[in-house]
């Protein structure tokens, strides 16, 4: 829901997992987010990162250092081209 000025006033905005695309409930207490920092051609971190939700059920099934990879492996080619 968003006001008159086009902010978001909800109280709870729910997340997806980036692997299954599935929604995180509020009840999911074994999601977790990540943020992966992006760097320039140096090595060094440039400020901007890239933010991976995993839900509970991929953590529990062990797959979530798979998704991640390949999550990355996915928007890597997208950051490197802006």
């Amino acid at each position: 829901m968003q006001n008159e000025e086009g902010q978001n006033v909800d109280l709870y905005i729910p997340r997806k997992c980036s692997a299954t695309n599935r929604l995180i409930t509020s009840k999911d207490h074994a999601s977790v987010q990540i943020n992966i920092g992006h760097i320039n051609e140096s090595g060094l971190y440039t400020g901007q990162f890239t933010t991976v939700a995993l839900c509970g059920f991929v953590r529990a099934q062990g797959d979530a250092d798979s998704a991640v990879d390949r999550i990355w492996q996915k928007k890597k080619g997208e950051v490197h081209q802006q």
